[in-house]
């Protein structure tokens, strides 16, 4: 059966090195071997492949020893953060039910820290130490936070799984032995009614009392807080079932004659209860695994950073876990690998894939000076770069924080299916109280069968499994898929409100622009050489720490121009600097400072008018107390700005520009980027302001920015939006971060919060129109017309396809194209 298995799965592609499916057209890398094409992930694991391809070959089965191919096996799964290539999925399943049983002595993951926090991934409101059930719904706690590294398969999944094996079998055979007349097999008429209830009975126990026992400790808790769900209807539904069943099989005398069938025997419904238990069983195991399917985003992210980095100290190279690196030490990084921590180029040049952490298809150039984010990866050339995060700090430790409970945030939309839930248990358990009454009383002999079908078909059915995903599957989803196009949002509720934003505030430095001045320009009067004026204001502003003082050093020391120190440095706020340099006294700043010390810039009025058309801007200079000439800098417009403003136009959002910089250069920067309602000469304070004045015209208001200045207008926004590599308090004023630092971005989480709303008003439409459909049919209402009337076994299959439905919905946004 296994080679069997392996002849089928050869259409499935797996990089050979760390087990992902890869798509061949996908323009990803490959190697040629052995008249075989392998293909692979990344240049990483083609490099890996191709330095020792003997050791990514062949991988033994743990379960029947068998040698599988790992490029081409289907299955595959992870024990304890390893890797694990199964030939086929019976052996599969049995390795994951008792993976210690194949594995012998290898040690098991590390326990959870003492003091670690736990949440209902359904009811994130529920927060207790420790691991343990949900009050509410029952579903078992999970710890908060990211998946520790280690972490083996889900222990829940696990023991479902489990008695899945135990209960499918013994359903199949209830429902054979009940079913077989219709099925045209005479068994139960040869082993007799009253032995075929008996054996009905022994089978299905143990599916009802050790596979249910999970359901039914839920359904008690439910009853118990005071917070009926859909664990109250399956334990309520199957019980009476069940209990039906057993006292009618144990006692039959205690019914009257007319139940009861000519060798006294009364009719049963053990395979309602046990094929109910086995389907609900599938359901939830398929979405536990969809579960982990969506935290797929937070454990790809984890497996971005390497395990090692390899330390420059006392003239030597060693590699040492990363968790040893400190702040400040220099690391190698060499072709191919990934960077181990946050940190700066010190030395070297190389072409860095962020993909993953920016969904920037392009690699990046990085050269001594630049930034460096752990978990990128290297290209072909070589660096030295200096750690300055670690741990926690790092940007990609941040990530996976907030994409762990971004994921169990809940969104305001989903307050509409918690009022429903609130009272639809209840009202459900009326109903079928109601039916069963009321075929009790008026209905076709045997009137009690068919009020037991009636009032168990309608609890069964209507489950609120469907209303309870709609939205946390969703959520989940789209936070994954936001997180892998580097689009981090904070919460559900920003998600929520990002859908129905209506105008958009942007700041103008570092967000639209660059962030970064350059020099542009340096004009003199007549007299005055125009290096010598460079190094004369290049020296002064060395003891500047403006951005502007900044563009000015580097120009001068991109030009070769040897600085000297200054003295007397004084810097006049809103006006300018002065000092003195070589013993002659140094004026840099506005036409007011030129006016203050007598020197004249009119003469160069035009030329200044000129350049602040531009969007530069403009300082006056003055050498000894007279008018020497002008310097200019200005701040570059990023390349995908005018694209990313189109986008957003086109996806009807109006744009408006609010900058701290002078009316002039605002409007210039403005034309150049097609942008109409420019606000500028406006403090942190005004920003705000422009936010509120909008909301207050009636629309929904996002605000991007990157500075602590922009911090008040992100937090009065109805959704804020802070670049990546903005500052930390605008980062943890906004509602949505995105890791590149472009507002492309903005467009990639408008159009993720736009689907993932429609995906979940899809979610939540299928579930009422399912209840409101499905509870009516479970009570008879088509009875009287159609002689129809539901088997429970139908409702609860009916109720696990819904739930499946619901399920299948939410994953499709994995796929949105962003």
């Amino acid at each position: 059966m296994c080679e069997a298995a392996i002849a089928v799965n050869e259409d499935v592609i797996r990089d050979p090195v760390c087990g992902m499916t890869v798509d061949p057209e996908a323009g990803k890398p490959s190697v040629e071997r052995d008249a075989r094409v392998f293909h692979f992930c990344n240049p990483r694991c083609a490099e890996k492949f191709e330095a020792a391809p003997e050791e990514y070959l062949t991988a033994i089965d743990p379960v029947c020893g068998m040698s599988v191919d790992r490029a081409s096996v289907q299955h595959m799964t992870k024990h304890h953060g390893e890797r694990f290539y199964i030939c086929c999925a019976r052996c599969k399943e049995r390795f994951e039910a008792e993976p210690e049983a194949f594995l012998g002595d290898r040690p098991a993951p590390e326990p959870m820290p003492e003091g670690t926090l736990y949440t209902c991934p359904m009811d994130p409101e529920i927060v207790q130490e420790g691991p343990g059930d949900c009050p509410i719904c029952g579903m078992a706690l999970e710890p908060m936070g990211p998946p520790p590294a280690d972490a083996g398969p889900n222990p829940e999944l696990i023991d479902f799984k489990r008695r899945l094996t135990v209960g499918a079998p013994l359903g199949l055979a209830v429902f054979i032995l009940a079913m077989g007349p219709m099925l045209g097999l005479p068994i139960r008429e040869a082993l007799g009614h009253r032995f075929a209830s008996w054996l009905e009975f022994a089978l299905a126990a143990p599916v009802v009392l050790w596979c249910a026992a999970p359901f039914f400790k839920r359904g008690w808790a439910s009853i118990r807080n005071r917070s009926p769900n859909m664990w109250t209807l399956i334990a309520l539904g199957v019980g009476a079932a069940f209990a039906f069943s057993a006292v009618a099989t144990i006692a039959p005398g205690l019914f009257p004659p007319a139940f009861r069938a000519e060798d006294g025997s009364v009719g049963v419904y053990f395979e309602a209860a046990a094929v109910i238990i086995v389907l609900v069983l599938v359901g939830q195991i398929l979405e536990l695994k969809a579960r982990e399917r969506t935290s797929g985003a937070i454990r790809a992210l984890m497996d971005l950073a390497p395990k090692t980095a390899r330390r420059l100290r006392d003239g030597r190279e060693e590699d040492v876990p990363v968790e040893d690196v400190v702040v400040g030490d220099r690391l190698r990084i060499r072709p191919g690998e990934a960077i181990p921590v946050d940190g700066v180029v010190v030395e070297g040049a190389s072409a860095v894939d962020e993909s993953l952490l920016t969904g920037e298809p392009v690699p990046v150039e990085k050269a001594p000076g630049d930034a460096l984010t752990g978990g990128a990866l290297n290209g072909s050339g070589s660096m030295i770069m200096q750690a300055e995060h670690i741990g926690a700090d790092m940007m990609l430790s941040r990530i996976v924080d907030l994409v762990a409970t971004s994921q169990r945030s809940r969104a305001p939309i989903q307050s509409v299916a918690d009022r429903v839930a609130g009272w639809f248990t209840p009202a459900v358990v009326g109903v079928a109280i109601l039916a069963f009454l009321i075929w009790a009383a008026i209905g076709p002999d045997p009137a009690l069968a068919h009020a037991l079908i009636a009032g168990v078909s309608v609890l069964i059915i209507a489950c609120p499994c469907a209303l309870g995903l709609a939205t946390p599957m969703s959520i989940m989803v789209a936070m994954g898929r936001g997180a892998k196009g580097g689009v981090l949002i904070r919460d559900a509720e920003a998600l929520e409100r990002l859908a129905g934003v209506d105008a958009l505030v942007v700041d103008k430095t570092g967000t639209l622009t660059e962030g970064r001045p350059a020099l542009t320009g340096v004009e003199t009067t007549d007299g005055v050489d125009r290096d010598e004026l460079l190094r004369l204001l290049a020296s002064l502003e060395r003891g500047s720490e403006h951005p502007l003082a900044e563009a000015i050093v580097k120009g001068a020391e991109a030009e070769g121009i040897a600085l000297t120190e200054a003295e007397a440095f004084e810097a006049r706020t809103g006006a300018g600097v002065v000092g003195r340099v070589e013993g002659r006294a140094i004026a840099l700043g506005s036409a007011a400072l030129m006016a203050e010390i007598s020197a004249d810039p009119s003469v160069m009025e035009g030329a200044a008018t000129e350049r602040r058309d531009k969007g530069e801007t403009v300082m006056f200079a003055a050498i000894d107390g007279r008018f020497a000439g002008l310097i200019s800098v200005s701040d570059p417009i990023k390349e995908s700005a005018a694209a990313a403003l189109a986008e957003l136009q086109a996806l009807g959002l109006r744009i408006v520009m609010a900058t701290g910089d002078d009316a002039r250069t605002a409007q210039a920067v403005a034309a150049k980027l097609g942008l109409s309602d420019v606000r500028a000469n406006v403090s942190p304070e005004d920003k705000a302001g422009i936010v509120t004045a909008l909301q207050a015209d009636g629309l929904s208001v996002a605000m991007a920015g990157d500075g602590v200045n922009d911090a008040p207008a992100l937090a009065a926004a109805d959704v804020g939006v802070a670049m990546g590599a903005g500052s930390d308090i605008a980062i943890e004023s906004a509602g949505v971060t995105l890791v590149k630092g472009d507002l492309r971005g903005v467009a990639r989480a408008v159009k993720l919060s736009q689907a993932t709303m429609r995906n979940i008003r899809q979610n939540l439409g299928f579930a009422f129109i399912y209840n409101g459909l499905g509870v009516p049919i479970a009570a008879g209402a088509l009875y009287p017309v159609f002689g129809l009337l539901l088997s429970p076994m139908i409702a609860a299959a009916a109720m696990s396809l819904s739930s499946v439905s619901v399920i299948s919905n939410a994953l499709r946004l994995r796929a949105t194209r962003l």
